[in-house]
């Protein structure tokens, strides 16, 4: 088994490379994922791991055995390595090095009666991590990222995902491109703005469901508020007018699963 000690090793400084860049992770279409349960999804969700790095004296050969069945390439590295590669102060001894996917909307596969999330223009990878966790949590057929600001392969969002990011489907698109998708699919669209809105609650979401989020700061953009079949608002009963973007698709994906019975 290989075996890396040294930060100064080029392998590893092009692992930092793929941490910290966007462009290289679209280069070499792949990503860093830290922690067991993230690679464990990761295999669940149909995602190909090409290296395992790992630090003996927190994991073992055994438990990295059970993790796939598959001939992988498996690097031992020391704790140095591991702190510099590692993002979390809590750690599990694991990175894997991925394949990306596909994250277009033709590769998307809808129920016949789907329920979807779109945020457009999410720039905070702690948002997107949490609504992706939302996401699952409310066992949903998709997200879509409209006009994405963010790589969704940043290990900020792997991270605080949580693994979520492997457990749903996942496309991005212009805002036009979504919105073409949408009406094609006759997918009712449902944009939370504060313009020409009427209270979440009193829509039927229980027909093929697209609900829209946008930035606290900015909100949708107009095509939003032109093209949905409704435009909703959650009702606001103290002094601001808005909140946070990940809690606003709780509310409104947790009304949609109850019309539909959970």
């Amino acid at each position: 088994m290989k075996q890396i000690t040294s930060v100064q090793n080029p392998f590893i400084k092009s692992l930092v490379q793929l941490q910290e860049k966007a462009k290289v992770r679209k280069q070499t279409g792949t990503f860093l994922i830290e922690g067991k349960r993230e690679i464990e999804l990761a295999l669940k969700g149909g995602y190909e791991l090409e290296t395992i790095l790992f630090l003996p004296e927190i994991i073992s050969e055994k438990q990295l055995n059970d993790l796939t069945t598959k001939s992988l390439n498996i690097i031992e590295i020391s704790k140095e390595v591991y702190q510099k590669l590692a993002y979390r102060d809590t750690t599990e001894g694991i990175l894997a090095i991925a394949k990306t996917k596909s994250l277009a909307l033709s590769d998307l596969k809808l129920s016949k009666n789907p329920l979807i999330l779109v945020g457009e223009s999410l720039e905070k990878p702690g948002n997107v991590g949490a609504i992706l966790r939302t996401a699952d949590a409310a066992n949903i057929d998709a997200v879509i990222i409209a006009n994405p600001k963010s790589d969704l392969y940043n290990p900020n969002i792997v991270r605080s995902s949580v693994g979520c990011l492997f457990t749903r489907q996942i496309a991005v698109g212009t805002t036009e491109e979504v919105i073409a998708y949408l009406k094609a699919n006759n997918i009712n669209i449902y944009s939370a703005t504060l313009q020409d809105s009427t209270e979440y609650h009193t829509q039927n979401y229980t027909t093929p469901t697209a609900l829209v989020v946008g930035t606290e700061a900015t909100g949708l953009s107009e095509k939003w508020r032109t093209e949905s079949t409704k435009n909703i608002i959650i009702p606001m009963q103290g002094e601001i007018d808005s909140m946070n973007v990940s809690v606003a698709a709780a509310i409104l994906l947790f009304e949609a699963k109850r019309q539909r019975g959970f």
